[in-house]
């Protein structure tokens, strides 16, 4: 069984930046993605950002690339999310995701993941 902790998140004003992190416990035996989804009040969930361990690729959603990055450090078992240029529609609760293998299904959909984390809000003010 593998337990994902976000933390990181908060208020913070328009333009200003954040850093999420999402810890994996209880390491399961592969890992082949970690990824980033938010859901805001009221709207569907929304593919963030997502790394891939074996070569380090990383995706990106259309509405954060250019201000958001997503890192990992396989020794820690933590994926970070940067989060710079922050707007006021960035506000939601963002959860973390790990995938264990890969079933076939891109980074970007929420389907590939096993596990997923409690989640963490952020709230951008005008």
């Amino acid at each position: 069984q593998v337990e994902l902790v976000e933390a990181g998140g908060g208020l913070v004003q328009a333009g200003g930046s954040l850093r999420l992190s999402c810890v994996a416990s209880g390491r399961p035996s592969s890992n082949y993605a970690m990824a980033w989804f938010r859901q805001a009040t009221g709207k569907e969930r929304e593919f963030v950002a997502a790394f891939r361990w074996e070569d380090s690729s990383t995706y990106y959603g259309d509405s954060v690339k250019g201000r958001f990055t997503i890192s990992g450090d396989n020794a820690k078992n933590t994926v970070y999310l940067q989060m710079d240029s922050l707007k006021p529609e960035d506000t939601a609760v963002y959860y973390c995701a790990a995938a264990t293998v890969y079933g076939g299904t891109h980074p970007v959909y929420g389907q590939l993941y096993d596990y997923w984390g409690q989640g963490t809000q952020v709230t951008v003010s005008a």
